[in-house]
């Protein structure tokens, strides 16, 4: 009853004492609970609870702020007091003990995540192992930077609803969609529809942050969907692009930075056009070439349009099956790229220049 008994000298203050003196009073308590918290029972720990609970009904919120701050991550804190500092308006004071109180219950949690504002969501999303309950509030009431913060929490557990919930909102937000899409325990088929939404930019960086595992499942769903939209909308539509490139061209402005600023983009189909004119081939040529399984194609095609190996790079870097998501791919090419010629390069490019029926004419006309 030691620790019980030291308290009788500052409850002295409750009656008299004047606002700074319950101040100073605040820190001693403060200081005597956290300096003997560790061995505290639990009728002690209720005892300061009230003291706490009197002692901060008339201090100011620099004060109440620095409470929070000094008790937030003591396992044994006043469960009453920290309540009310988890309820408090200001996030200065309720911040610490959202975040780290390990004795706030997820009943206490979602309490506040109905009723305040953005900022004590954005504190309550940074706590280690957050239930579903919580989560479900959070995604629903949050605003996009809570929704990040949540999906970027991997102690966090979130429910079917909620992951259905973020992968919606992340049509409309690419670094939300990264953060979703590399959670381990996202269900498969919300995942598939997570990379069918997304777009080409965040596809590669969700490839390029993976793990080879996880790499290799999201290369098999980008050629499933690829797979899928083709066979419901068959070939692309290169319209938009050529009026574009053309518009580029007769501006003069059609050049290999116009081109390496479509790929750097993910402006697929104005790549495709773009390599096209430069390399003045049909587009029909490069869709077919730049979508075969073999990188050779591309790199003669580059070559011939006189292109340096970054911009040939960021085309491989574009492309929709993954060809420029291996290192060892990338450098092999890298390799060739070098060991290829610009002669031997446009002399087979002059072959895909000349069109189909031309080509068929030409034949007949050398067995004639």
């Amino acid at each position: 009853m030691a620790a019980a008994l030291s308290l009788i000298p500052e409850l002295e203050v409750l009656q008299r004492g004047s606002h700074v003196r319950r101040v100073e009073t605040l820190q001693r308590v403060t200081s005597l609970f956290l300096h003997g918290a560790g061995t505290f029972r639990e009728e002690h720990v209720e005892l300061f609870d009230d003291v706490f609970g009197l002692l901060i009904e008339e201090i100011e919120i620099k004060a109440r702020a620095e409470l929070s701050t000094r008790l937030a991550p003591i396992a044994n804190a006043p469960m009453k007091l920290l309540r009310v500092l988890a309820n408090d308006d200001d996030i200065a004071v309720a911040g610490p003990v959202l975040k780290l109180a390990p004795r706030l219950q997820d009943v206490d949690l979602i309490d506040v995540a109905k009723t305040k504002g953005q900022e004590h969501l954005k504190a309550i999303s940074s706590r280690a192992a957050l239930g579903e309950a919580v989560t479900d509030v959070l995604v629903g009431r949050g605003d996009r930077d809570v929704a990040r913060r949540v999906a970027n929490n991997r102690s966090a557990r979130i429910s079917n609803e909620a992951f259905t919930h973020l992968v919606k909102r992340a049509a409309d937000d690419g670094v939300l969609a990264e953060k979703v899409g590399l959670r381990p325990d996202i269900p498969p088929p919300l995942f598939r529809e997570l990379l069918s939404r997304a777009t080409a930019v965040v596809q590669k960086r969700l490839l390029a942050l993976a793990t080879p595992e996880v790499r290799a499942e999201i290369r098999q769903v980008l050629a499933r969907v690829a797979r899928d939209v083709g066979a419901r909308v068959g070939p692309r539509d290169y319209g938009a692009a050529q009026r574009l490139v053309l518009s580029l061209s007769r501006a003069g402005r059609m050049n290999e930075a116009a081109l390496a600023d479509f790929c750097s983009e993910g402006k697929y189909e104005e790549a495709v056009v773009g390599l096209a004119a430069l390399a003045k081939v049909p587009i029909s040529v490069v869709d077919r070439l730049i979508g075969g399984d073999r990188p050779d194609p591309v790199l003669v095609l580059c070559k011939a349009a006189g292109l340096g190996w970054p911009t040939v790079k960021g085309i491989f870097l574009a492309c929709p099956d993954g060809k420029g998501d291996s290192t060892r791919g990338l450098d092999q090419s890298f390799a060739n790229y070098g060991r290829l010629s610009a002669t031997t390069a446009q002399r087979v490019v002059r072959f895909w220049q000349v069109p189909q029926g031309e080509q068929s004419a030409s034949a007949k006309n050398q067995k004639a």
